[in-house]
């Protein structure tokens, strides 16, 4: 699955905004320096989803706010489901 994400960086909390669009915004309390925000966005949609890191990656936006991320064996139906359950 490939989502689309906005994320907003230095938050006081990381916590999944909701959908504007077909875009999913993020607040990360990582700041953007030093791929930071990447990192901790990956991590927090992984523990979101209880998925491993390792089926999350960003394969556009690295030094954008917004970014596109692959997610593997996961499909769109269940995102929503689990997002909706949080």
């Amino acid at each position: 699955m490939i989502l689309k994400v906005k994320i907003i960086p230095k938050s006081k909390v990381n916590q999944i905004v909701g959908f504007a669009e077909d875009t999913l915004k993020v607040r990360i309390k990582a700041s953007p320096e030093k791929s930071k925000a990447n990192k901790e966005l990956i991590r927090f949609i992984a523990k979101s989803l209880s998925i491993a890191q390792s089926r999350v990656s960003i394969i556009s936006g690295n030094t954008s706010r917004l970014k596109k991320l692959q997610i593997e064996n996961f499909s769109k139906k269940d995102f929503t489901q689990v997002i909706v359950n949080k």
